[in-house]
């Protein structure tokens, strides 16, 4: 009996020991619930988060992929520009070429029509001359022939009619060389003297060549001011073939230029006869020691910097003769006319 009693007591206190642990599971059941809820949203929350780093990332990507397509597209679209602008320069080149070329042989042309006809003067004027011996000494037989048949008595007088026929022709012949000279003489004087036209300012051409850009653009801008047609080269070579292609009427030069300098170009300015006379107006920094190399060169004006624009100006003008002075021309001091340094 007391045994069935512990046995029942044993199982009673199991029995009450897990209801207590049943009752113990059902009241901590929310809790956990809870718990596992709030682990499930923070899990959530976590994958969103990722989800909208890896959405952030991927658009980050994507706008830099399209930056570096935008960029790549730029530098082909810049490069086939570039490449166009190429061409378009060397085609504008080789046009510029051709003209040059196509005037040089113009210029060629004339250069060989004017050797012609000075040759065809030349042989005419020989053949003339030649006719002219051959009348003297046609005549120089006739009177001798004459002078032969006359009698002995008629001698003194045949030798004084031909002293006198030869001293008339000799008078004759001196004249007609004299003549001939005066004429070619005045020819001459006519050809080396300069044909000057007044010109208004909007009628006169100004070159300037100089090699610094500032500077011709300074110095056309100034002549344009004042009504003057302006056209620019950068060096003395450029000058030279600008000139072929355009007489301009006065010059406005830097010293020194690449390739030909201010001395170099006016002297082959001055050995062209057809610039020969065109006025040169040097631009220098140090005056005092080009003044003797300009001189020889035939500049007519030699400028120092700095200089006022009015005495650029003036010198233009006089040069042109658009005010009361003397037409400032080559011949007016020893090659030109160095008659100013400022």
């Amino acid at each position: 009996m007391g045994e069935y009693l512990l046995w029942l007591l044993v199982g009673t206190g199991l029995c009450l020991l897990v209801g207590w642990q049943i009752l113990q599971r059902r009241a901590d059941a929310p809790r956990i619930d809870e718990q596992q809820a709030e682990r499930d949203a923070a899990a959530r929350a976590e994958a969103q988060r990722q989800a909208e780093r890896h959405a952030e990332e991927e658009r980050l990507a994507a706008e830099h992929a399209q930056a570096q397509r935008s960029a790549a597209e730029g530098q082909r679209l810049a490069t086939e520009r570039a490449e166009r602008e190429r061409i378009a320069a060397l085609e504008a080149e080789a046009q510029r070429q051709a003209e040059r070329h196509a005037e040089a042989l113009r210029l060629a042309a004339q250069r060989a029509e004017a050797e012609r006809i000075a040759a065809e003067l030349r042989r005419e004027a020989a053949e003339q001359a030649e006719r002219v011996q051959l009348a003297a000494q046609e005549a120089e037989r006739a009177a001798e022939r004459r002078v032969a048949e006359q009698a002995a008595q008629a001698a003194q007088v045949a030798r004084e009619a031909q002293a006198l026929a030869e001293a008339r022709r000799l008078a004759e012949v001196r004249a007609e060389q004299e003549r001939v000279a005066a004429e070619r003489a005045e020819a001459e004087r006519a050809a080396a003297a300069p044909r000057r036209v007044n010109k208004t300012a909007a009628q006169t051409l100004v070159l300037v060549a100089d090699d610094s850009k500032v500077v011709r653009i300074k110095t056309g801008r100034l002549l344009a001011q004042h009504q003057y047609q302006v056209a620019y080269a950068n060096d003395g070579l450029d000058a030279v073939q600008q000139m072929q292609a355009q007489r301009p009427d006065v010059l406005v030069t830097d010293v020194e230029m690449p390739g030909m300098d201010g001395f170099e170009l006016t002297r082959n300015i001055r050995a062209n006869p057809q610039t020969a006379q065109l006025p040169v107006i040097m631009i220098t920094a140090a005056d005092d020691r080009h003044r003797e190399q300009a001189d020889a060169a035939g500049v007519s004006v030699l400028l120092g910097k700095p200089y006022p624009e009015d005495t650029l100006l003036a010198h233009i003008r006089r040069a042109m003769g658009q005010d009361d002075a003397t037409p400032l021309t080559p011949a007016a001091s020893a090659h030109g006319a160095l008659d100013t340094v400022v």
